[in-house]
């Protein structure tokens, strides 16, 4: 999701990699869940955040379309976002203590928060988003926030999402309403309906990587999508 403001509304002004240490350590929150209500259909989520819920909590992505995550529509592409609900407005997997229910599997956005990513030249930088949290933070490493395993692969994925998603908005934006319909219902069903094999053993990080290799499926799954609509 794109934000039509500059960094130095938002920011301390400093773009920062895995390596660099960067001022964003909550210490666990101290009970406060203010960044899990409110925030509408901004936490949108990615093919490998689908995967990483799917086998940690060993129940299918369109499950969670009932109850959880809902869809809407995001620059012209309709993408899967955690569902506010209720009263204050609570994320749907925030439980009665006010704590993330999933927390070891939580979405990209929510792992990086209060950090944002910032594109450019075909790649990204984090940026620091100021105002964001009031929680008193601490410095930390860049990549040990980040708290994802192949971080290496992970940038790679995430940078061929983000710039695969925006030639489909492109190209949806070209299209009649029939062909942008879809592209966005098979952008649906090859990136997130997805049905992955998991047997419950070893921790969940052994699962994500070693009973299934989720980076080779996406770049199969990017290559069938691929074929299909824009390498024409």
């Amino acid at each position: 999701m794109r934000r039509n403001v500059s960094l130095s509304e938002i920011s301390d002004g400093k773009l920062y990699m895995e390596n660099d240490m960067v001022k964003a350590d909550c210490r666990g929150c101290a009970g406060c869940s203010d960044c899990c209500h409110g925030m509408g259909e901004s936490i949108i989520l990615d093919p490998y955040d689908a995967f990483r819920l799917s086998v940690g909590l060993r129940r299918s992505f369109a499950s969670f379309l009932e109850r959880e995550v809902e869809l809407h529509v995001v620059d012209g592409v309709i993408l899967p976002n955690l569902k506010m609900a209720g009263a204050g407005e609570a994320c749907a997997f925030l439980n009665e203590q006010g704590r993330c229910s999933i927390h070891p599997y939580r979405p990209g956005i929510c792992r990086i928060f209060p950090l944002g990513r910032y594109y450019e030249n075909g790649t990204f930088r984090y940026f620091l988003q100021t105002g964001e949290c009031k929680a008193a933070h601490s410095k930390v490493k860049v990549s040990k926030w980040i708290d994802t395993p192949d971080q290496k692969q992970n940038r790679e994925f995430v940078t061929r999402w983000h710039y695969l998603l925006k030639e489909v908005e492109e190209l949806a934006a070209q299209s009649d309403d029939e062909t942008a319909k879809k592209l966005n219902l098979a952008l649906l069903q090859i990136f997130y309906l997805t049905e992955y094999p998991a047997d419950g053993s070893g921790t969940e990080e052994q699962n994500l990587q070693q009973k299934f290799d989720f980076y080779k499926h996406f770049e199969q799954c990017e290559q069938n999508y691929r074929n299909l609509f824009i390498a024409k």
